[in-house]
Formats: structure tokens, sequence, C-alpha cells
């Protein structure tokens, strides 16, 4: 589903991928507000498509522009037994702190908090290589 917001003229690119964080307090007389804060927080998004309006921003340099975004999946490594692909699932972070683990952005997703919900849309057929020996799937979170 394509959704309609805006993001900083500056990261204004088809492809550019973020995290949404939340409404600013600086952003509470905004008059485009209720286009920037209707995303759900800590998910990320991809820029499909630029519109051609632009806006005057406090918190952007440069202003505004209109974009059309769409949900990203997330990546994430989860135990062997607990990936199943459809199942519904309530984030636990993974106690991992090996930040130099090729696979530590998978442990440890960008956006992603302890308790939000989501559904595993695909699970990998192998193993992950862990260097705690953990038995670990790579998965798709939607």
């Amino acid at each position: 589903m394509v959704l309609v917001t805006v993001v900083g003229r500056l990261q204004c690119k088809e492809g550019f991928e973020f995290v949404f964080s939340g409404p600013l307090a600086e952003c509470k007389e905004c008059k485009v507000r209720n286009v920037c804060f209707h995303l759900d927080e800590n998910r990320r998004y991809r820029v499909v498509q630029i519109r051609n309006v632009e806006h005057e921003c406090k918190i952007h340099e440069g202003g505004v522009r209109v974009v059309e975004v769409e949900r990203v999946p997330t990546k994430a490594a989860l135990p062997t037994k607990t990936a199943l692909e459809g199942a519904m699932l309530t984030f636990e972070p993974r106690g991992c702190i090996n930040v130099g683990c090729p696979h530590y952005r998978l442990c440890q997703p960008l956006g992603v908090v302890k308790g939000m919900r989501f559904k595993m849309s695909s699970v990998g057929s192998k193993d992950m290589d862990c260097p705690a020996g953990e038995r670990l799937k790579a998965v798709l979170l939607e």
C-alpha cells in the first residue's frame, strides 16, 4: 500500500529508506503535520515516487517534498525453532552485543523495539552462521 507523506528535500530520492521515529514537538503547529504523523512509529519506509509539491519546514533545511512511500519489510534473525512463515510474533530483542558480527543488524534491526508485533512473511532456508553458536534463521517481518 502506498502512503503519502513528506521527507526533507535533501533526502528526497526514490529508493531512500527511513525509519519514522514519531512526531516532534517542533512540528506541533505545522500546517502539514498530519501528513507526517500518520506513519507508524518505528517502522521502515521507502520513497517510491516524488511529487512536485514542496513545503517549508522548521526541521529540514531546504524544506520538504511530498512523496509516496511504502512500508518495507524488516529483515531480522530469529531462533530457528520460532521462525515459521505466516506466524505472528511480538518482537523480543536478542541479547547479542557482538557489533563486529556480520549479522548484528539482523539481530538488532534498526527501528524495531521490544513489543512490536509482526507477521513473518518469509523465512530463509538455511541456518545463519552465528559466532555465538545460536541456531538462527533470516526472516522478513511485516
